[in-house]
């Protein structure tokens, strides 16, 4: 077992088919910068991040959408203040065409004012955008699960 005083998560690497779409979508819903990128025909990147820190790096290595069958990554979060920073994401992921697994925010669960929404990025990667309170007042999709674990 490691013996660490502080553990985080420090950035996440997604594969993508076309990183130019990818760059342009995850900049746009966002606001990512990009901190670096490498333009090699066969080795194409970006950093992509904020107030210059990395958050997610794309790599253009991928001949297909992502399997959601298959085992690896089930969704990426990212949590926001409030629940009308969501909706202001929603409205810009809604003029992209993104797909959502529910309409609109929904709570993590029966209850909670926790809750955000669900949706997907052009490669079909699961993606949410939650905040921690202003949720309650919408219903959750899924009876006695956590929303964010079943879509």
């Amino acid at each position: 077992m490691g013996n660490f005083k502080s553990l985080q998560t420090g950035h996440v690497g997604l594969n993508v088919t076309d990183l130019d779409r990818s760059m342009d979508f995850y900049g746009k819903v966002f606001d990512f910068e990009v901190l670096g990128e490498g333009g090699e025909t066969d080795r194409r990147f970006a950093f992509l991040g904020r107030d210059g820190k990395l958050q997610v790096t794309l790599w253009q290595q991928s001949a297909a959408a992502f399997p959601t069958a298959s085992a690896g990554l089930h969704h990426l979060s990212f949590q926001v203040e409030t629940v009308d920073e969501v909706k202001d994401a929603e409205a810009v992921l809604r003029d992209l065409g993104a797909e959502f697994a529910y309409d609109g925010v929904v709570p993590h669960g029966e209850g909670a004012s926790s809750g955000g929404i669900f949706f997907t990025d052009p490669d079909g990667i699961r993606l949410e955008i939650y905040s921690p309170s202003g949720a309650e007042a919408h219903q959750a999709p899924t009876a006695g699960a956590p929303t964010c674990g079943f879509f």
